[in-house]
C-alpha cells in the first residue's frame, strides 16, 4: 500500500486534498464479498483489488465501478479480462505470470536441493489462479522426475498440519505457490520450515526477508507502484476496457544464506551468482 500511495503521490495525488482512501482489511476470504459490497454501496470511483483473490468478489459486486488489480496471477486464464490488450470490461491492471513462475520456481528449488526426489507443494484452493499453477508445477515435476506431495493450505490454521503431512511423507523440500495468506503469514511459514528443517521456495522476496530460504517472483512493490498509473487514468476519464493489462517487468531471485546455513545447505555458486539479492 505504501508503494501504491507513493506512486499516486508522484502523479500529484495528496490524501485528503484530491484523493481519499477507504481501506477494507479482511481476516479470511469469506469476508471479501461483504466488504466488496460495502465499497460498491459507498459508490467509490475505483476499487483496488490486489490479486485474483480480491478481484473475484469485487467483480461479482459491480459491473460498472472500475476495478484495478496490482498483482493478478492470470487475469485472462480466470476470465477477469477478455485479453491483455483489450480487457473489455470494468477490470484492468498489472499482472504477473504465476503459472509460468511456479514451474520455474520448482526448477530452481531442484538446483538448491539437487538430491531431492520428493517435494511438497503448498497451494491455496481459495485462490482462483492456483489450479492452473498447480498443473504447471505438476508438469514441471514430471520433467524433473520429482514426486510431488500436494497440500492445500487455505488459512493459517492449515499450516501446522501441512508441515506435519510433508514431514510424514518424507519430502526433502517444498514449494509455496504464492497467495495472500502465505505472504501475510511469511514469518510463521519461515518458522515452521526451520522447525521441520525443510528448504522452501517462495514467490516473494518478503518471504525470504522473513527467514525463508529462497524466492523467485515479481517485485510486488514495483507492481503496486505502477498500478497507480491506472488509477490516475481512470480518475481522468479513461475506461478500464481500453487500458491494456501490463505484465511485470522486474523478477527477483533472493537467497537467505543465514537460513541455508541453519538448514545445513550449501547453495551452488552458480545460483548465488544469478541472485538479485543475497541475505547474509
Amino acid at each position: 500500500m505504501e508503494a501504491l500511495q507513493g506512486g499516486l503521490r508522484d502523479l500529484g495525488y495528496v490524501e485528503g486534498e484530491n484523493i481519499v482512501f477507504r481501506f477494507r482489511w479482511v481476516e479470511s476470504v469469506e469476508q471479501l464479498p461483504e466488504l466488496a459490497a460495502q465499497l460498491v454501496r459507498m459508490n467509490v470511483d475505483v476499487i483496488l483489488a490486489m490479486s485474483s483473490t480480491m478481484v473475484e468478489p469485487a467483480r461479482r459486486a459491480t459491473k460498472t465501478i472500475p476495478i484495478v488489480f496490482a498483482a493478478h496471477a492470470d487475469p485472462v486464464g480466470v476470465g477477469h479480462v477478455a485479453s491483455l490488450a483489450r480487457p473489455g470490461g470494468n477490470i484492468t491492471g498489472m499482472s504477473m505470470l504465476l503459472t509460468e513462475l511456479a514451474a520455474k520456481e520448482l526448477e530452481i528449488l531442484k538446483e538448491v536441493v539437487p538430491h531431492a526426489m520428493r517435494v511438497g507443494v503448498l497451494w491455496n484452493p481459495t485462490v482462483p489462479t492456483h489450479p492452473d499453477a498447480v498443473k504447471a508445477v505438476e508438469s514441471a515435476g514430471e520433467k524433473l522426475r520429482l514426486r510431488l506431495h500436494l497440500v492445500p493450505v487455505a488459512t493459517v490454521d492449515d499450516f501446522d498440519g501441512a508441515f506435519v503431512s510433508m514431514s510424514r511423507e518424507g519430502v526433502e523440500g517444498f514449494l509455496v505457490v504464492a497467495s495472500p495468506v502465505t505472504f501475510s503469514q511469511r514469518a510463521r511459514l519461515a518458522e515452521l520450515a526451520l522447525a521441520h528443517r525443510l528448504p522452501g521456495m517462495f514467490g516473494s522476496k518478503e518471504n525470504v526477508e522473513a527467514g525463508g530460504l529462497i524466492s523467485y517472483g515479481a517485485d510486488l512493490n514495483d507492481l503496486a507502484r505502477r498500478s497507480a498509473a491506472y488509477i490516475d487514468k481512470i480518475l481522468k476519464g479513461a475506461k478500464p476496457a481500453d487500458l491494456p493489462v501490463e505484465q511485470a517487468s522486474k523478477y527477483q531471485l533472493v537467497i537467505n544464506l543465514k537460513t541455508a546455513k541453519a538448514l545445513g545447505l550449501e547453495v551452488p555458486p552458480t545460483l548465488l551468482a544469478r541472485a538479485d539479492e543475497v541475505i547474509e
